[in-house]
């Protein structure tokens, strides 16, 4: 794993006690259209860190990003009042909500308080020095329990990390490096990689570094037409880049030349027009007509991917392999992740579609890992550095 100093480290050596502790956590729920919030993963998932400090003896301050405010510009809708209520509710204390906070916060060892939206200082985005020496003076300890925004260089979690006299991961950051750590550091073998989505060119950084590292590629969706495309297969009036044939071509080579596969749907579930109400026809691979629209693989390439599955040491999801979101083309998605599920593979998904074909189809307590971060899983999976992580690496021996 990345070494990194850690809360969890901190906070059985007796250091936090009395210590101001300033938590940087991902709050970024979503609402309804009357400002309730629908879905508290991430605010549960902070909790952990917060009760870390707590029971160290510290005073905890907590901010977070919610939306995409203007800097400068404070509007209700930025606020984080109902997640300051819904924080009080979970850890059975009263949160206090403080607005202007950059020049100075008031909280006592036991005590809790939310700082209101840090996207709205003047200065976050572009990782502003001032505001970000500000900021670490207000605390002891800095801790970045954030994965999420971890690929962003922005005060509140690269430059505070850079001036506060001590810098540390939390307990959810932590699980994160270890558990992506273990895809790519010293993977059980095989190592398979599904990475779904509409387009080639949106994930082609994903696509070219997995190919270097995996013993198996799987593709799905808009990407899989692209491949199948290139391997001289007919795909009718599916989505598609053609543009991407050759960035195709040369995954496949590369890969089949160091003993590695991608592979390719052998039959598909296809379609006339994108639509919930369509029916979908199974087809052959090589059956497919000028105007089918491929929007799910049938059960043979199921079948063929299964057993890739069941043989895999270790598994990365990130994307569906067809619409799932449609009755008719739910299959094939359905089947994957109940495969992985079953499997004795250390598995890592994520990404949003990823997370709710997940929820769809109950897999939720089978994965062994799932990520909060979207951008961020990306990234990684990119193979770059993500900068907040990085700034941790360089503070771990301070």
């Amino acid at each position: 794993m990345t070494k990194v100093k850690t809360l969890r480290e901190l906070s059985k050596s007796g250091f936090l006690l009395n210590k101001k502790v300033f938590i940087r956590a991902d709050l970024n729920v979503p609402f309804d259209n009357e400002g309730h919030i629908t879905e508290d993963t991430r605010i549960r998932a902070s909790v952990p860190g917060i009760r870390m400090a707590l029971d160290a003896g510290a005073a905890v301050m907590v901010t977070s990003h919610l939306g995409r405010p203007k800097e400068g510009i404070f509007t209700k809708q930025d606020s984080l009042v109902r997640v300051a209520q819904r924080l009080s509710e979970i850890l059975g204390m009263q949160i206090e909500l403080i607005k202007d906070w950059v020049d100075g916060v008031k909280v006592a060892p036991g005590q809790v308080v939310l700082l209101e939206n840090c996207r709205v200082n003047v200065g976050e985005k572009n990782n502003d020095e001032d505001l970000s020496r500000k900021m670490a003076a207000l605390c002891d300890v800095y801790v970045n329990d954030a994965f999420g925004t971890a690929h962003r260089i922005e005060a509140s979690t690269y430059g505070i990390a850079k001036f506060a006299p001590v810098a540390c991961a939390g307990p959810l950051l932590e699980q994160e490096l270890h558990a992506l750590g273990k895809v790519f550091e010293q993977p059980k073998k095989p190592l398979v990689a599904i990475v779904g989505g509409s387009k080639v060119s949106t994930k082609l950084s994903v696509l070219r570094f997995l190919s270097q590292k995996v013993d198996y590629l799987i593709v799905g969706g808009g990407i899989a037409n692209t491949f199948m495309m290139a391997t001289g297969l007919p795909i009718g009036k599916s989505l598609v880049e053609p543009g991407e044939l050759e960035n195709a071509n040369i995954i496949i080579n590369s890969m089949r030349n160091r003993g590695a596969d991608v592979p390719i749907p052998v039959d598909v579930v296809c379609a006339k027009s994108f639509s919930s109400e369509s029916l979908g026809v199974l087809k052959k691979s090589e059956d497919v007509s000028e105007d089918d629209m491929i929007l799910d693989i049938g059960p043979e390439t199921s079948e063929m991917f299964g057993s890739i599955l069941e043989r895999a040491g270790t598994i990365v999801w990130n994307g569906p392999v067809g619409v799932f979101e449609f009755k008719s083309f739910a299959s094939g998605t359905e089947f994957i992740s109940k495969k992985i599920a079953k499997t004795n593979a250390f598995s890592v998904a994520g990404g949003g579609d990823t997370l709710a074909a997940i929820d769809k189809f109950g897999v939720l307590n089978e994965i062994d890992y799932i990520s909060t971060g979207g951008g961020a899983f990306l990234e990684f999976l990119e193979g770059k550095k993500l900068p907040a992580v990085s700034i941790l690496e360089e503070r771990a021996n301070d």
